[in-house]
């Protein structure tokens, strides 16, 4: 009787926090296409010139420019860090091994807040902080430690063996990494990549403290544009929302695309 109650208890919280989220979404994208909603359940009518209305005065398409710049460099640079630190920390016993591993994995459990300000700090004494450098760096340190964690599973999966007959037979280290390793490391080298780039498009923390002006991703823009002063159609910025949530939404389909969750597994006492 008690597990019944327990089971109906986890299955009515799972119905009401989906509909919570359904309603709240709902919401905003319906506000996003109303011409006017001061009451009753759904608008009188409904146009798409707020999506027009906030292209035009939020700078949206300078916004995107910026945030797609950000994210394909971190993308590259965390791809081109993470590669060789994954391949040494899967092949290679040394000794703080496991330490190194957790310093790795500490930016990605302990809030971004809390290294955040101080790396800001840091950034802005430097003349940093405030451009789209500072942000690219600040969102690089999570983003590496996540590719070196999701690289090496893929990693330890490949028979060492493979490179040592390539080496037995000739082959000189960079021809065992592009005919052997490279070619067997793409289904990584794609997961590592989508992963980094949807979180580098969601984050919001080390984006909001580094960017400035003309360095805003675009979650920071709608936090900006949200909370600033003046006059701001609230359909406007529900038209920005939509947008972004589609973006995210879009990447995450593509993640799912390639990302195996089981592959995800790495090891500390290694």
């Amino acid at each position: 009787m008690k597990a019944r109650m327990w089971k109906l208890s986890l299955y009515l919280f799972i119905v009401g926090f989906i509909l919570n989220m359904l309603g709240i979404v709902s919401h905003v994208v319906v506000s996003s296409f109303a011409k006017r909603w001061f009451g009753g359940l759904l608008p009188p009518a409904y146009t798409t010139d707020w999506f027009a209305y906030a292209w035009k005065n939020f700078d949206l398409g300078q916004v995107l420019g910026i945030t797609l710049l950000i994210v394909v460099v971190v993308v590259v640079l965390a791809l081109a860090i993470g590669f060789p630190a994954a391949y040494i920390l899967a092949r290679r016993n040394f000794r703080f091994k496991s330490v190194i591993l957790l310093l790795y994995f500490l930016p990605l459990v302990i809030p971004q807040m809390t290294y955040g300000i101080p790396l800001a700090t840091t950034l802005y004494r430097y003349g940093v902080g405030g451009s789209v450098v500072g942000v690219i760096l600040a969102v690089l340190v999570p983003m590496v430690p996540l590719t070196v964690f999701v690289l090496m599973p893929f990693f330890e999966q490949i028979s060492v063996n493979l490179e040592w007959s390539g080496s037995v037979l000739g082959a000189s280290r960079a021809q065992i990494f592009r005919r052997i390793l490279f070619p067997l490391m793409i289904p990584g080298i794609l997961t590592a990549g989508v992963l980094v780039l949807v979180n580098t498009i969601s984050n919001f923390e080390l984006a909001f403290l580094l960017g400035g002006g003309g360095s805003q991703t675009l979650v920071v823009a709608l936090f900006y544009n949200m909370f600033a002063g003046g006059v701001r159609p609230v359909y406007s910025i529900d038209a920005m929302a939509v947008i972004y949530m589609v973006m995210v939404m879009t990447l995450l389909l593509i993640a799912l695309r390639f990302v195996r969750p089981t592959q995800m597994v790495f090891k500390l006492d290694k």
